[in-house]
């Protein structure tokens, strides 16, 4: 290996065995699966946003390798939360050694700690649901109703975020979702920090119209018309799963629900990896080994199927990098 080897490269002669492997394995095909002319749908759980994800998944999105995508409620404001304030972010390399006493110190200067990083909640969070807040009253006003994703659309292509940038915005993945105009599903949406906002709003009377944000129902829907339109021709879709949770369980279900209940007799994902440090086990679905998915009309005997047990914090960029040809 010499000075000017790039990460595929390092990647192709370092990454034989094991886990390793795995992930090339699943790099290699996602590339297959695009050049092939098919789509892919990327799921993310946990902190992804707050891990800086964006840095290598925008760069996804604009080069048209990330063709939709479903994330929690967290995941979707966090990376705004990161565009807006990430200079009064702190991170926490001892974390595990903090006592709660520590913790306490850190919740009376408005942090709020994930993992070894603390959002700061008046630069972040406040500054986002202030315009948020405007984005809904207007809503209301002219009687329109719009999912969560596309609320953050409207304000962030109105450049209502733009004077507050403190990262560079091609980092964004949501900047970039936003001006690709690709779908994003957030089911679950009310458990979040900006969906609880939501809800004490509508409590108080602040919005009238709870229903001005559209629900985790319509996202199925949504999302039911989305695939059947998507994969009507030659087009197959795949599924890159990071994490478990909602984040990933909801958007699969989208197949058989479209087979069993609507009898449309619908194409079933055609790739299928997951990220996960969710070991096998009993009854957990994110531990759950993908042939079980055969059974639930999801995926096929023959679809490529992976599992990288390791961390998605380490993985995703590194396949993402791959797939980019970095």
């Amino acid at each position: 290996m010499n000075n000017n080897t790039n990460i595929s490269q390092f990647m192709d002669h370092h990454y034989r065995h094991f886990n390793a492997a795995a992930m090339m394995d699943a790099a290699k095909a996602y590339k297959t699966h695009l050049a092939e002319g098919n789509k892919m749908f990327v799921t993310l759980a946990g902190a992804m946003s707050t891990a800086e994800l964006g840095l290598s998944l925008a760069e996804m999105i604009r080069q048209d390798k990330v063709h939709a995508i479903s994330c929690t409620g967290a995941n979707l404001e966090e990376d705004i939360y990161n565009l807006v304030a990430h200079d009064h972010y702190e991170r926490i390399p001892n974390y595990r050694d903090l006592t709660p006493e520590q913790e306490h110190e850190l919740l009376k200067r408005n942090l709020n700690r994930v993992t070894d990083t603390c959002i700061p909640e008046e630069e972040a969070m406040r500054k986002i649901w202030r315009v948020m807040e405007s984005e809904w009253l207007e809503a209301e006003a002219k009687g329109e109703r719009c999912f969560p994703h596309e609320f953050f659309y409207r304000a962030l292509l109105k450049g209502k975020f733009k004077q507050d940038y403190q990262i560079d915005p091609k980092n964004s993945w949501m900047l970039a979702a936003a001006e690709k105009n690709i779908p994003i599903i957030v089911p679950g949406w009310e458990d979040s920090t900006l969906g609880n906002m939501y809800a004490s709003y509508c409590m108080e009377k602040r919005v009238k119209n709870v229903h001005t944000v559209k629900t985790g129902i319509e996202y199925m829907m949504m999302l039911a018309d989305w695939y059947t339109e998507t994969t009507s021709g030659k087009t197959s879709l795949g599924f890159f799963q990071i994490g478990g949770g909602i984040a990933g369980d909801f958007p699969i279900c989208v197949v058989p629900m479209l087979e069993k209940d609507l009898n449309r007799g619908p194409k079933l994902w055609s790739y299928f990896c997951q990220i996960s440090d969710s070991t096998t086990s009993y009854g957990s679905y994110s531990g759950a080994v993908p042939n079980e998915k055969i059974t639930w009309a999801k995926l096929g005997v023959d679809t490529p199927k992976f599992i990288v047990e390791s961390d998605a914090t380490i993985v995703a960029p590194l396949m993402f990098a791959y797939i980019l040809g970095w």
